[in-house]
């Protein structure tokens, strides 16, 4: 071990990176109790966490991330967790006070250490919400004074997010009162205030979030974004498709969805308004956005039990949609649903995830059958000739189909019944392209050869 703690000082950081990876490898493959106390007796005897952080905080990015990987090997262990957080606070491994002192890109990389302990386990991350360190992230934010600080820390945010037990742990902080401000900063940053739209709709798609955060600070945040989305230029095309997009993720959860169509002027209104809106190339991208967010909100990607919200709600989802085609030179939701089946294979994809959302809706069904150019295009499978589009292509045939076969006011009509059958047939015949019926035909034809 001498020769490892010699490394880990060097001045050649392809040593000290060699170093860290040694220590690595020693945590490795520890099948029992007794290896594992003798490896960590070793790391405290030597004094190997404090060079690790060393290594973390002023080596090179190759040295900080080989450097990150051992520390975070060393906390899957009890006996790691206590080195790395020892019971007397405020020694010179307290993290807090480490990150007070160093330069923005070490705190930044002290920061990315703690959330990459946070994801070890449930009971790193119970320790270091205890020790109050996810409030050195939300310092950070607050802060803002680095834009491109602000933009790391908010991607690390991101990644807490992505951890299983993350969102339980974010909610009890003031991390929502933190975006939602940041939403409605008008100076701040355009990418600061995408970023803080993107976290804030992937936090809010998980249902388990709503059982941990007050329905105020999630309304707050909607809000922020609503009103944002009044407030843009036409020329802020990123931030309004980031804005659309973040709507979308807050409803593919059943109580995002509820709170986006809730009230007299849903937040709601801006995904379907955009969702329909033809405005050339300059337009395609935020479409694009608010089709597929209609998609979740409507219930595509969640399970078959909780596609309809309640009656208030589905009530707001119908008449919003009714009045953007009353505003429209379509009149009605059929003809929408054609204009955008009738557009490239990008918004057509966006169009079929929509349709399997809405369709479990009877009015959309009604809507559906009452054009027979969107059965043709649905159940046509030459429509598509990627794999992904016939794919999109399938599933939205399916719900339809489903709907029909479950419809009361469809199996009491026989004018329904060949539309039935032809989705039916459609079902049948998979998602992919197959040819049938195709004879051999001869290269050249006999008159051809003379």
């Amino acid at each position: 071990m001498p020769f490892v703690q010699v490394g880990l000082q060097a001045d050649s950081q392809a040593v000290r990176s060699l170093a860290c990876k040694t220590v690595t490898s020693l945590l490795e493959n520890l099948d029992n109790d007794h290896k594992v106390a003798a490896s960590a007796c070793l790391i405290k005897d030597f004094n190997i966490y404090p060079l690790l952080l060393d290594c973390l905080i002023n080596g090179n990015e190759q040295v900080a991330a080989v450097a990150t990987d051992a520390i975070k090997k060393l906390a899957g262990f009890p006996e790691g967790m206590e080195i790395i957080f020892p019971s007397d606070k405020g020694d010179d491994t307290d993290l807090e006070i480490i990150a007070s002192q160093c330069s923005s890109l070490g705190r930044v990389r002290v920061l990315a250490l703690v959330v990459k302990l946070f994801s070890v386990s449930r009971s790193a991350a119970s320790t270091i919400y205890s020790l109050n360190l996810l409030q050195l992230l939300e310092a950070e934010i607050r802060n803002a004074d680095d834009t491109l600080v602000t933009l790391s820390v908010l991607e690390l945010i991101y990644e807490l997010a992505e951890i299983e037990h993350g969102t339980e742990f974010l909610s009890k902080t003031s991390i929502f009162q933190l975006l939602s401000s940041m939403i409605s900063h008008n100076s701040m940053e355009s990418i600061l205030r995408s970023r803080a739209m993107m976290i804030s709709g992937r936090l809010l798609s998980k249902d388990i979030i709503y059982s941990f955060t007050d329905e105020p600070c999630v309304k707050a945040v909607i809000s922020s974004i609503d009103g944002r989305l009044q407030s843009l230029e036409a020329s802020d095309r990123d931030e309004c498709e980031t804005a659309l997009e973040s709507l979308g993720h807050m409803g593919s959860s059943i109580q995002g969805a509820t709170l986006l169509l809730s009230g007299s002027s849903p937040a709601a209104r801006h995904v379907i308004n955009a969702a329909f809106e033809r405005q050339g190339p300059t337009g395609h991208g935020k479409q694009l956005a608010a089709l597929h967010a209609l998609g979740n909100i409507s219930g595509e990607t969640r399970s078959e039990n909780n596609i309809i919200l309640n009656a208030e709600e589905e009530e707001n989802l119908r008449r919003l949609i009714y009045e953007t085609a009353s505003r429209s030179s379509k009149l009605t939701p059929s003809g929408l649903f054609l204009s955008v089946l009738q557009q490239d294979s990008e918004i057509r994809l966006a169009g079929y995830r929509m349709l399997s959302g809405l369709v479990a809706r009877p009015w959309c069904l009604m809507e559906i059958c009452s054009k027979q150019e969107i059965i043709n295009k649905v159940t046509d499978p030459s429509t598509e000739t990627t794999k992904i589009g016939m794919e999109g292509r399938y599933n939205c045939c399916k719900a339809i189909h489903k709907s029909l076969t479950v419809s009361s006011r469809v199996s009491a009509n026989p004018a329904f019944a060949g539309i039935a059958a032809k989705f039916q047939e459609a079902v049948g015949m998979g998602p992919y392209l197959v040819k049938r019926h195709v004879e051999a035909q001869p290269a050249v034809i006999t008159a051809d050869r003379f």
